[in-house]
Formats: C-alpha cells, sequence, structure tokens
C-alpha cells in the first residue's frame, strides 16, 4: 500500500477526523474550564448515574489511572461526588452535582454545534448514512 493510499483509507480519515473533532471541542470547551475528557465523564454520568469508576472508563475510553485524574479535577469543581462508601460491592458511585449537570447542558451544545460544523454541507440523510456507516465500523471491530 502507497503512501497515499493510506492517506485515503477509512482507519486514517477517521483518526483524522477524530483528531480534529477533538481540538475543536477541546478550544470551545475552554472556556468552560473543560476539557473533553472531563466532557466525555460529565456525559456519562448523566447517561448512567452513579455509574462505577470501572464503567466510565470504559464509557469514556480511558483508561481508570487516567479517569482517576479526570475525576479529581471534577470533584475539585464541584461538578462530581463519588460516594464515600459502595452502594453494593466495592465500587463507589459516582454523580452529577447540580453544577455539574448545569454545566454539561452548556457543554453539550458546544460539542453539538463541533458536530454541526463538522457535517456542515452533507444533506441530512447523508449524516444519517455516516452515522449508519461509522457504527457498522464500530460493531466489526468492537
Amino acid at each position: 500500500m502507497s503512501q497515499g493510499e493510506i492517506l485515503r483509507s477509512a482507519g486514517y480519515l477517521v483518526k483524522q477526523v477524530q483528531q480534529a473533532f477533538h481540538r475543536a471541542c477541546e478550544e470551545r470547551l475552554r472556556p468552560l474550564g473543560l476539557s473533553m475528557s472531563q466532557y466525555a465523564v460529565l456525559r456519562a454520568l448523566a447517561d448512567v448515574p452513579g455509574a462505577s469508576s470501572a464503567e466510565l472508563a470504559r464509557r469514556t475510553f480511558v483508561t481508570r489511572q487516567s479517569l482517576r485524574d479526570v475525576l479529581a479535577g471534577l470533584r475539585a469543581a464541584g461538578l462530581v461526588n463519588v460516594a464515600s462508601r459502595p452502594t453494593s460491592g466495592r465500587a463507589l458511585p459516582v454523580t452529577l452535582t447540580e453544577d455539574g449537570r448545569s454545566l454539561l447542558v452548556q457543554a453539550q451544545e458546544i460539542v453539538l454545534d463541533v458536530d454541526d460544523r463538522m457535517t456542515a454541507g452533507l444533506a441530512p440523510a447523508e449524516v444519517r448514512r455516516l452515522v449508519s456507516l461509522l457504527e457498522v465500523c464500530a460493531q466489526n471491530l468492537g
């Protein structure tokens, strides 16, 4: 495979889009005091209130060590609470605070705006097809 073919391969282009999307979101989230990783944790907690650290790490595609650092920052900012005792087993549930929920609403608008910018020029049917194709790719590898 030539360099030109590699640069036009689906995997390479997906990575290129992912990095550009991440960079654009980071720039726009920075004034809120959030990183993309922190946003992802807030989003996951809105979807699964009381999730454990292990569950959050899986849902946000980070290592447990990286998640510890992200959670520490979110706790210090008053955006999440980590229970002092497990509700079952050994896992400590993590929940959003009211401030965390409020900030998530603002951050979600930013991320959706970046997503709209990413798909600008595509018809709604093309966006739906793109999403469907990417879901198939993820399932093929997952």
